[in-house]
């Protein structure tokens, strides 16, 4: 295992085989984001989707939390907040990665961390997570997508009494509505991210990043259009060498070798 980069501020950025890891790293801070972590966040997904050997990433927090969200005490302090202007709140939440990224959740997502795992694909949580949005407690709004993105997520109701309340979920509440993929004892969630990682690492990595558009992008398709829609996408990966080796290593019973074209 090696470093991407000598670890930016707040951040540490390892690349593990095909998988990057990011883990933010301000103990101190619960893992609160302020802006120099939330432009090392938005710089290393940059690398993460230009770089064809990296596959998938995994998003989590250090020392068994995952984020308190906006860093208030340097927001005070400076005015400023964690707001990348290609990638959005935290570095993330406008623009997530092209790649499929996965939140390894322990202890607290809360506000901003509940919005980066939003932002996520896939979320692996500890038993003892929880997930909230208590923005209205603070005088403030859940703008980092948590408006937008939990009441596509699960039933209006729901959502409605999460945002207006902030009183935060239980993990088990959040895999019953469907916005955690996995429970795992506490402390196991990192270590059961990186094996769901991998085995997505092991698909054709073309099939796997249009596979993840196609889902995104066609709840905003018309119905009577989807299959038109999504034939640009199919034709390319069907028409790719990595559809032939597929189709050429299941009848030579053997691992395909990937090239990403």
């Amino acid at each position: 295992m090696t470093a991407t980069d000598a670890p930016p501020t707040g951040l540490q950025a390892e690349r593990r085989g095909s998988v990057l890891l990011l883990a933010v790293d301000r103990p101190e801070r619960r893992n609160a984001i302020d802006l120099p972590t939330a432009t090392a966040i938005a710089g290393a997904l940059d690398t993460f989707d230009a770089d064809e050997s990296l596959r998938v990433a995994v998003f989590t927090g250090r020392g068994g939390i995952f984020s308190a969200g906006m860093d208030l005490k340097a927001y005070t302090e400076t005015g400023d907040r964690p707001i990348d202007p290609a990638r959005g709140g935290f570095g993330i939440v406008r623009q997530p990665p092209r790649k499929p990224i996965i939140a390894a959740v322990e202890g607290a997502a809360l506000g901003g961390g509940f919005e980066i795992a939003l932002a996520c694909d896939l979320v692996i949580a500890g038993e003892g997570a929880r997930f909230g949005l208590p923005e209205v407690r603070r005088g403030l709004l859940a703008s980092g997508g948590g408006l937008l993105r939990l009441p596509a997520l699960v039933p209006r109701n729901i959502a409605m009494e999460a945002v207006l309340t902030g009183a935060p979920l239980t993990a088990r509440r959040c895999a019953e509505l469907g916005l955690v993929n996995r429970i795992v004892a506490d402390g196991a969630a990192l270590g059961a991210a990186l094996e769901l990682a991998a085995v997505i690492a092991d698909n054709a990595p073309l099939a796997v990043q249009a596979s993840k558009r196609i889902v995104l992008e066609a709840a905003d398709w018309p119905h009577e259009e989807q299959f038109d829609r999504q034939e640009a996408y199919v034709e390319q990966v069907r028409s790719s060498a990595d559809a032939r080796e597929g189709a050429a290593a299941f009848l030579e019973k053997r691992r395909p070798q990937w090239r990403n074209r």
